[in-house]
């Protein structure tokens, strides 16, 4: 008897929403992450039932597109609301200098290692490394801070730096993308198009990101948190909408403007925690994005293990094997580790924060749209090396982050037991 394919895709998804509910708690400081899980059900479930169709993000590319750039402002609105933080020159520091320093340095170096190990032309070097550069706030949750509190010094520089980072340069990114398919169209020679270049899609569009988030934040606040809609009781019950119209309205007049959304979407959560930074409501919006993140994650996670189980990865040789251990072992801890030289970190803060920019679902959402946008040579080998980085960042950084952050967190407490004697200076946020 032959599976019904509709049906053992419902009840497929039912056991990965229980999962992604029951796992978290499961997993919590282990050795193994949920990414992992849900890439290796994937991996088993499509190797198993041959009726599914091959989640091949070449053949599908205006799907995995779209799914991608949901999952991506979810992500980005629930990054942006858990920051306890406000935002600040000297107190954003790290943050600076992680993606001013850090993500060029980046880019530069996988653009040039993606032209000497694969031979590939300049803008498909170049969209590759725009892809690998941002550093993903949806797959590195173990590195990252926890619910909204109170407490504006709760967060340790580490898990602040990796979460402020991650929504940002998911939106920074955009440039270079855009930049790699002005080379495709218009050649390498920067006449042609770098003027139009940095005019539009850095400045133009970086501008109108901002100030579209900070403008949908400031009316979101006004209407749910200011006083006379408490006492209209305007946000009573409404909190799942407030998520809604957060994602929806700002990410969608950004782009109408022709903004980054991304952006915007990350701005406006800023703009949001702002109010009233001790209101009980953050944690309950932060609690509907996450539900919403976590559902929507799973999905991409089972298609990813999916295409692993049939065959993305065929074509890999020891040149991309190469590339992306360099990428995740020497590009990233190097280019961090340069862009927080004489910063406020602590060398062991510095070094997790140099090592774990966890790679995810924000590449393939930037290699699909450079891959539309464009017509750049050798789509299929961007694909399965951009494949290869993620899947190897989800099983790098999941085997090790629950342990490293554990000690971490136990050397910060040591070390202000030493110098205080208690470790009330060592606040720690779980993630």
């Amino acid at each position: 008897m032959s599976l019904d394919p509709a049906g053992l895709a419902y009840a497929g998804a039912g056991v990965a929403a229980l999962l992604a509910a029951l796992l978290p708690r499961v997993l919590d400081r282990r050795p193994l992450s949920l990414p992992m899980v849900f890439v290796g059900l994937g991996a088993v479930l499509f190797a198993v039932v041959d009726d599914l169709p091959t989640p091949d993000p070449v053949a599908h590319g205006s799907i995995t597109l779209h799914l991608t750039e949901l999952v991506v402002i979810i992500s980005l609105l629930g990054a942006g609301l858990a920051l306890d933080r406000p935002v600040g020159w000297r107190r954003w520091g790290t943050t600076w200098r992680l993606l001013a320093v850090t993500m060029p340095l980046t880019i530069v170096a996988v653009a040039l290692l993606g032209g000497w190990l694969l031979g590939l032309g300049a803008a498909a070097a170049l969209l590759l490394a725009a892809a690998l550069a941002p550093t993903d706030p949806v797959l590195a949750t173990e590195v990252q801070v926890g619910e909204p509190t109170e407490d504006c010094n709760s967060e340790d520089e580490a898990r602040f730096a990796l979460t402020s980072e991650a929504g940002l340069n998911d939106g920074l990114a955009f440039p270079f993308t855009y930049a790699a398919i002005a080379v495709a169209t218009a050649g390498a020679a920067p006449g042609g198009w770098l003027a139009e270049w940095l005019a539009v899609d850095v400045l133009w569009r970086i501008t109108a990101g901002v100030a579209v988030g900070a403008g949908c934040g400031w009316l979101l606040r006004a209407l749910f948190f200011s006083r006379p809609a408490e006492r209209a009781g305007l946000a009573e019950r409404a909190e799942g909408f407030v998520v809604l119209t957060a994602v929806l309205l700002t990410y969608g007049v950004t782009e109408m403007v022709e903004g980054y959304g991304f952006v915007a979407v990350f701005v406006c959560a800023c703009t949001i925690r702002a109010a009233e930074r001790a209101h009980g409501r953050h944690q309950v919006l932060h609690a509907h994005v996450e539900q919403l993140e976590r559902l929507l994650t799973v999905v991409v996670l089972v298609l990813v293990g999916g295409a692993l189980s049939r065959g993305i990865l065929a074509g890999i040789g020891w040149a991309e094997v190469v590339l992306a251990a360099a990428v995740l072992l020497v590009v990233r801890p190097l280019a961090g580790w340069l862009g927080l030289a004489r910063g406020r970190t602590g060398r062991g803060e510095r070094w997790v924060i140099a090592s774990f920019g966890v790679r995810g679902i924000g590449s393939f959402y930037y290699l699909a749209y450079g891959l539309s946008g464009a017509d750049v040579p050798g789509g299929e080998r961007l694909w399965s090396v951009a494949v290869l980085v993620v899947v190897g960042s989800v099983v790098l950084h999941g085997l090790t982050a629950g342990p490293v952050m554990l000690w971490l967190d136990r050397r910060r407490v040591a070390k202000a037991r030493a110098t205080t004697g208690t470790a009330a200076a060592a606040p720690v946020t779980a993630a």
